[in-house]
């Protein structure tokens, strides 16, 4: 039988290894987001000082494991038996679920997460035990479950999201009042100030929140208690004069110093703290295996009262968790996606919204709008216009904004993040209030957000339907937490070590599973026919870059419209579903260039004009293919799933024939583009009169079968809509080819009018 635990032993030591990769991963948005998203410090630069972090923090951490041990539920109240199968539940639970948020790239916490999954299995024991005791009831899960405690953090957690959003908010308004985004002539006479009262408030957050509970605090505990104060007041001394000498002698920005210092702190924190989140679980089920091998006692009749007692972790084990922490910040590639949900949250510009907006999030736009519209009311007009001179962004930013390579934010607000969240965290820590770091940094940053007018009428409801799915996330993790550990707890039980066999194998398929998806899902982004955006400034400059999109739009169009030929003929519903979404990215990519025009005549000097006509013009007809091509994908799929009659032999055989036609077009098409063999265009143009007759021809056969010998009104309304749909593609590719021809001709001249629309000409 012990043989049995000690297994269970290092299947949790190997679930341990898995959750700080999955771990580390999502909780590298607490660290990384400011630096990242401010582009204050190379990324590699913040990652080393982050990875310093992380080693120190972790290498220094007490290892006190105080929640995985005694937190959630009184261990002298279980077996030892019982006490493994709810921390192998946790373990499996705890990995599966963070991995599914990594996945999503959504930010959740690894604290609420092992807090309710401690919970949730604790209380499916419990209830276990209270079963089979005629003695007990449910009243009676107090004497199992910490209730106070759990309550507690449940409360806590959920005051933290309203105050770190509320005084991130605050704060941030006040810093923008001061400094405007026009900051580095004020940094001069107040810059030293600001960064002295950032750096002695991170100093604060990293001896309170970083290094508390460590043997190295413990070390100079008693210089520090009572005289909280004069260090504080000294702190901001002392690096006001730096910051200063930074600026004066130097003469170097030092917001480049605070966020360093914040990146470094938060990081220190997470790994000197956070670590019991990954380990704190398998360390107690690690001592409690100890315990009960040194007792010689039945496994189901010794009571865990040793793990109501503080047991340090051995260094060496803290060091190896380190150096995997680090390992996992450096290569994982979901912490970048996790990173990239919240600083897409709280950039300054506008661009591509990963949320789509709901009712909740519109109700609060429109409640936010009216109610700044009030106090607009209120306040003085003279009061307004100073508010929105310092809120005034400089003329250049509306040019580079959307740039990929443009800071999300400024050095302020990166400032701001980082010390909000770390003199929040360090108060709630000196005041023995639980709260999660996640949810407190991405709080404060939102809060900051909408302070700073990141949140236009053109961004606001995406953002907050986006900051509504993180939150909803968040109850779902712990929810999820709860319930998934509760039911896993109460198989193990019942199936003891086959049901552990079964989990941990069904726990694998599905982390492979959720890998390969992440994968494709990654590589997907990188296809070679995506399309991309324009960045020159001239007619030939848009000839030429916007070849690769004509001739990837016409690839994929190709397939769509083979995909729905076929489909239908054979009542694939598999492939018209492929389709379908096959096309709903190609109409999604060509939106996203059209919602990019903005910067792209931004972009443009006075005398390119042309350049933008003719490029708004492309993605027109662009748009048009695409919705003939959506809709006669929809179309199939609707016939074949709504299970009517197969079209007639002669109606598929002449669809087959259009197919061979458009796909002969669309491959003549790429290959002319791919080869930039434009002088060739009009070969391509001059097949339009052809193709539109063989099309033309077909609706007069089905017009005549209709009259004599068609039966399925379906079928000929299918049939008659597709061809003219058809029609309608061939148009717009047409349209496409003359303006891009005539556009290449007129390339060697400037300023030539384009030509009247080809529509105007059918």
């Amino acid at each position: 039988m012990e043989n049995i635990y000690l297994l269970m032993i290092v299947a949790l030591a190997i679930l341990a290894i898995g959750d700080l990769i999955v771990g580390v991963s999502n909780d590298a948005v607490n660290f990384l987001n400011s630096a990242i998203g401010s582009k204050a410090i190379p990324y590699k630069t913040i990652l080393a000082i982050a990875c310093i972090g992380i080693f120190i923090g972790a290498s220094f951490s007490s290892g006190m494991m105080e929640v995985a041990r005694k937190g959630i539920f009184i261990p002298g109240e279980f077996m030892f038996n019982e006490i493994m199968i709810i921390f192998m539940a946790v373990m499996i639970t705890d990995i599966l679920l963070l991995d599914f948020f990594n996945t999503l790239g959504m930010p959740t916490s690894t604290t609420v997460s092992i807090v309710f999954e401690l919970l949730g299995a604790a209380v499916a024991i419990a209830l276990i035990k209270i079963a089979g005791n005629d003695s007990e009831t449910v009243a009676d899960i107090s004497k199992y479950i910490n209730s106070d405690n759990a309550i507690q953090i449940i409360v806590g957690i959920l005051l933290s999201v309203v105050i770190a959003f509320s005084v991130g908010a605050l704060v941030q308004f006040i810093s923008r009042l001061a400094f405007s985004f026009q900051y580095e002539k004020k940094m001069k006479y107040a810059g030293a100030i600001f960064s002295g009262l950032a750096l002695s408030s991170i100093t604060y957050f990293i001896f309170f929140k970083g290094l508390k509970g460590t043997p190295f605090y413990e070390s100079i505990e008693h210089l520090i208690n009572g005289n909280e104060i004069y260090i504080s007041i000294g702190c901001l001394v002392l690096w006001t004069l730096f910051s200063q000498f930074y600026l004066k002698v130097i003469k170097r920005n030092v917001l480049v110093v605070v966020i360093g210092a914040g990146t470094f702190g938060l990081a220190l924190a997470f790994a000197g703290n956070d670590l019991v989140n990954f380990i704190g679980v398998p360390m107690a089920a690690w001592h409690s295996y100890e315990a009960w091998v040194s007792s010689g006692v039945a496994a189901d009749q010794f009571a865990m009262v040793s793990l109501a007692k503080k047991v340090p972790t051995e260094p060496l084990l803290l060091f190896a968790a380190g150096a995997i922490m680090v390992l996992t910040l450096c290569f994982s590639k979901k912490a970048k996606a996790v990173t990239e949900t919240e600083i897409g949250l709280s950039r300054q510009s506008e661009g591509k919204e990963k949320f789509q907006p709901n009712l909740l999030s519109r109700l609060v736009v429109r409640l936010s709008t009216k109610t700044a519209q009030g106090i607009n009311l209120i306040l003085p007009k003279s009061t307004q216009n100073k508010i929105n001179a310092q809120f005034a962004k400089p003329v250049h930013e509306g040019k580079n904004s959307n740039d990929k390579d443009a800071p999300a934010f400024d050095l302020i607000r990166a400032s701001v993040n980082l010390m909000v969240a770390g003199v929040l965290i360090a108060i709630a820590t000196t005041q023995k209030l639980p709260l999660s770091t996640t949810y407190v940094t991405f709080m404060v940053a939102m809060g900051s957000s909408l302070a700073d007018r990141a949140w236009g009428r053109e961004s606001a409801v995406y953002r907050v339907a986006g900051v509504f799915n993180v939150i909803g996330g968040w109850f779902f993790t712990a929810i999820i937490a709860f319930l998934a550990s509760a039911i896993i707890a109460y198989l193990i039980y019942i199936g003891g070590p086959t049901a552990i066999a079964i989990l941990l194998f069904v726990a694998v398929l599905l982390l492979a599973r959720n890998y390969i998806s992440y994968k494709k899902k990654s590589n997907a982004t990188r296809e070679e026919d995506s399309l991309n955006k324009a960045e020159s400034s001239s007619v030939q400059g848009v000839i030429e870059e916007s070849a690769d999109n004509i001739a990837a739009v016409a690839i994929r169009a190709k397939k769509i419209y083979i995909g729905s030929m076929i489909g239908l003929s054979k009542e694939d519903l598999p492939l018209l579903k492929k389709s379908k979404k096959g096309n709903a990215k190609l109409s999604a990519e060509i939106d996203d260039l059209q919602e990019s025009v903005f910067y792209f005549i931004k972009n443009l000097d006075d005398s390119s004009v042309v350049a933008s006509h003719f490029y708004i013009n492309i993605l027109s007809y662009l748009q048009d293919m695409s919705q003939s091509l959506e809709y006669i994908g929809k179309a199939s799929h609707k016939h074949v799933n709504n299970n009517h009659k197969k079209l007639k032999f002669n109606q598929t055989r002449e669809l087959l024939d259009t197919q061979n036609e458009i796909e002969s077009l669309f491959n003549n098409i790429k290959e002319t583009f791919d080869k930039r063999a434009f002088e060739d265009i009009h070969e391509l143009i001059q097949s339009k009169e052809s193709l539109l007759s063989s099309i033309n021809k077909k609706i007069e056969k089905q017009i005549s079968r209709t009259r004599t010998e068609e039966s399925s009104p379906k079928n000929t309304s299918l049939y008659f809509n597709l061809l003219t749909e058809t029609k309608d593609l061939v148009v717009a590719t047409m349209n496409l080819l003359e303006l891009y021809h005539q556009q290449y001709i007129n390339a060697g001249s400037t300023e030539v009018p384009l030509p009247e629309s080809t529509e105007e000409n059918e």
